[in-house]
């Protein structure tokens, strides 16, 4: 399925390069320096640095900040809407008079400048990649112009000022497109069972060893039933009872020994295993909170098989899933870590299994039956103007079409993304919802000091408002240092106090009654930015402030990996308890915002989490769904597995994707359409959801003039024939536990 576009009727040559004298055959024609001196170079440092292809290289020199390097000017040599691929060869050099010492490895990028027809400044990043003075690096990326512009420069740029930059050769050309890979082979895998082989130590330890000089034994006193996460995704099996044996790990002088197998001939790829476990922590903790986790290690890869925080000597479930995508080169293994050195580690029933996705969509859509539906009946009746209303009886024909399901699915979208009239279409056509990328975070819209600019969220709010979309406000703040930018770093605390409230001021008098949710202060688990700077008080402070300034908007938390398991700073309990004391202090949180950025995602993982956090009786969104494979099948499994979890559960009342076209997303092998418009089969598969989710009902009116269906929560349009006439009318199915019952008179 491709989308539109005026791209597609272009002709490119696949292996025509846009760059002009790519290799300096022509010395520095075409070329310039973007703010330094370019110079060209056959050899440097008497031949112990030479040009890795052809006969030439070129040395930006003299620079005096991050972003001068080699550029050239490529405007109206790129078409748009077309993807090209970008490979630059680049290097470091100790500037002349250096002394020559060794330049530190850092950060290469390859950059595209635009200038619109508007005059706005745009800067897409191609590719980056780590360069030292040691040797020539390929560095590789992608570009993709959503508008023709004015002027398109693309330059190299990145290390700190006073190292030169060094480029052998640049290749920009239309990109080709690889054929997708086919759908992995499951047919031989028994899904459930577990690859972890004595298990229940019923064998002693055979088939297990300590990772590193610890030492491992066989003790009774565990539970004796399997942990919640694992019944849930088992519940089709006829699994034994645990018989209550553990190991104890002793003698631990690494936070990384612990119990150990070797799973890699078990291993299935892209196959998504979910790993469960009871653990518990010995005496030695005193009380420290002790981080286990179930980790798979991949040859020199770690992958994180579920973490959990364990605050006493209880039992606790581990869980979490996970996924190997390439080929081991030699070895997979699967242990139990985590706790301080010197606290001894217990581990009972450890499962790991490959998880039956299929089965448990059936689960699924009864859980949604009960969730998203309502029944409806519709009553026929006949009679004129000022008569008395009699059933229609038998004969009458009634069709239901549901026009649109009242669901709340979104989806990110940028500036940018605005020229693409292919991505617009998609966008408005299959969301309700909205988020703005960066336009409304305060780095963006007050980069400097003074210097604030609405414009961008202007342009993207006027666009969702003319399509009927609703809209996210993401975010008034956000609490990580590193997403601060710089002016507001270097405030005294009274200053930093006063930006504040005039950022909240400013954002929330501006856009009042236009934002129908708020992330106040973005993923709070991760960050203390501003707590740090203005005391404990402050996060509850701005959305009290928020909700005066617009009463109507709810006040979201929001932040990752608590939906995944596998961060101890973001378990369901620390985010609980974060909430709890907000509202404590007067803060009006008004939902829970889970980002939804997962990799290999296990239904019951998530179910639990969604469990836990329904105990708020707050609203739960998912807020910036992304996942990601390689394989696009896999991608929409993973995808599925999201949205159906999301969808089935009754605490959670919207989802919003992180995005779907390639290139504007935050993660790689993430899309759901492809550069240049053509559909993949993850975003097949949230087409399919998305027609799954409408009802359509025809048959016949019951000899009382009634005719009944169950159908999901949204718009509907119903077409009602008898004998002696039509009518058509449209109605709503609300959530409601009573049904529905509707009036037809013909």
């Amino acid at each position: 399925m491709a989308i539109g576009g005026d791209a597609a009727g272009l002709v490119v040559a696949g292996d025509d390069n846009i760059i002009l004298n790519p290799e300096f055959d022509d010395g520095l024609d075409s070329w310039a320096g973007n703010g330094c001196k370019i110079e060209l170079h056959d050899a440097l440092d008497d031949g112990k640095v030479l040009p890795a292809s052809g006969k030439y290289f070129v040395a930006a020199t003299g620079r005096t900040d991050t972003w001068n390097g080699v550029q050239q000017d490529v405007t109206a040599r790129m078409q748009r809407k077309l993807l090209y691929e970008a490979t630059a060869t680049v290097r470091l050099h100790a500037p002349a008079g250096g002394g020559g010492a060794a330049v530190a490895p850092c950060e290469v990028r390859a950059t595209l400048g635009l200038q619109t027809t508007d005059g706005r400044q745009q800067y897409l990043g191609v590719g980056k990649v780590q360069v030292s003075d040691k040797e020539w690096v390929q560095l590789q990326g992608k570009i993709l112009l959503n508008s023709t512009p004015a002027k398109a420069s693309i330059y190299i740029e990145g290390p700190p000022a006073g190292v030169d930059v060094l480029l052998d050769s640049l290749v920009v050309k239309h990109a080709q497109r690889a054929p997708p890979a086919p759908a992995p082979d499951f047919e031989k895998l028994e899904y459930g069972a577990n690859i972890i082989q004595n298990s229940n130590l019923d064998d002693g330890l055979n088939g297990w060893f300590p990772l590193g000089p610890c030492t491992l034994s066989v003790h009774d006193g565990a539970p004796r039933v399997l942990p919640p996460m694992a019944r849930e995704s088992l519940m089709e099996r006829d699994e034994e009872p645990l018989n209550g044996k553990h190991i104890h790990v002793t003698n631990r002088t690494q936070p990384w020994m612990g119990p150990a197998q070797i799973v890699t001939d078990r291993l299935t790829l892209y196959a998504t295993y979910q790993a469960s476990a009871w653990v518990r922590v010995g005496a030695q903790a005193a009380g420290a909170p002790q981080n286990i986790n179930v980790a798979v290690a991949v040859d020199s890869q770690w992958i994180n098989g579920g973490q959990v925080l364990a605050r006493d000597e209880r039992w606790y479930e581990v869980g979490g899933a996970f996924r190997v995508e390439a080929t081991p080169a030699s070895r997979v293994m699967v242990y139990v870590q985590g706790p301080d050195a010197g606290v001894d580690l217990m581990v009972a029933g450890l499962q790991v299994f490959p998880v039956d996705r299929k089965a448990r969509v059936k689960h699924l859509r009864r859980l949604t039956d009960k969730v998203r539906k309502r029944d409806v009946v519709l009553k026929v009746t006949t009679g004129g103007a000022g008569e008395r209303d009699d059933p229609a009886g038998g004969g009458v024909e009634v069709r239901v079409l549901q026009v649109s399901n009242s669901f709340p699915l979104g989806s990110c979208i940028m500036r940018t993304n605005m020229d693409n009239e292919d991505f617009v279409d998609f966008f408005t056509k299959n969301f309700n919802w909205a988020v703005f990328g960066n336009e409304l975070k305060w780095y963006w819209t007050e980069p400097q000091r003074g210097q604030v600019s609405y414009s961008d969220a202007d342009d993207l709010l006027r666009l969702c408002s003319d399509h009927g979309l609703c809209v996210r406000g993401h975010c008034i703040f956000w609490e990580v240092d590193g997403a601060v930018q710089q002016w507001v770093k270097t405030l005294p605390a009274d200053e930093l106090s006063a930006a504040v409230k005039s950022r909240l001021t400013g954002l929330l008098t501006r856009y009042k009654g236009k934002f129908r949710h708020y992330d106040v202060n973005n993923e709070m688990l991760h960050g203390s930015f501003y707590q740090d700077k203005l005391g404990e008080g402050i996060r509850a402070a701005m959305f009290r402030t928020a909700a005066e300034l617009d009463p109507d908007a709810l006040l979201f938390v929001n932040d990752y990996n608590v939906e995944s398991m596998c961060d101890v700073r973001a378990t369901p309990e620390a985010y609980i308890q974060q909430i709890v004391g907000l509202q404590e202090q007067g803060a009006p949180v008004g939902g829970v915002g889970l980002q939804g950025h997962v990799s290999s995602p296990a239904g019951p993982v998530i179910r639990s989490v969604l469990d836990r956090l329904a105990v708020l009786g707050l609203p739960v969104w998912f807020t910036e769904v992304d996942v990601s494979s390689a394989n696009e099948h896999v991608r929409a499994d993973d995808l599925e597995v999201v949205l159906r979890e999301a969808y089935a559960h009754p605490a959670v009342e919207g989802v919003v994707l992180w995005g779907f076209w390639e290139l504007f997303m935050s993660r790689d092998d993430a899309q759901l359409v492809d550069a240049e418009g053509q559909v993949n089969e993850a975003g097949r598969r949230l087409l399919q959801l998305k027609r799954e989710w409408l009802t359509h009902a025809h048959g016949r009116a019951d000899d009382s003039g009634e005719f009944r269906f169950r159908g999901h929560h949204g718009e509907y349009h119903v077409e009602v024939t008898t004998p002696t006439g039509k009518i058509s009318q449209t109605f709503t199915v609300d959530k409601d536990d009573a049904p529905l019952v509707l009036n037809i008179k013909v």
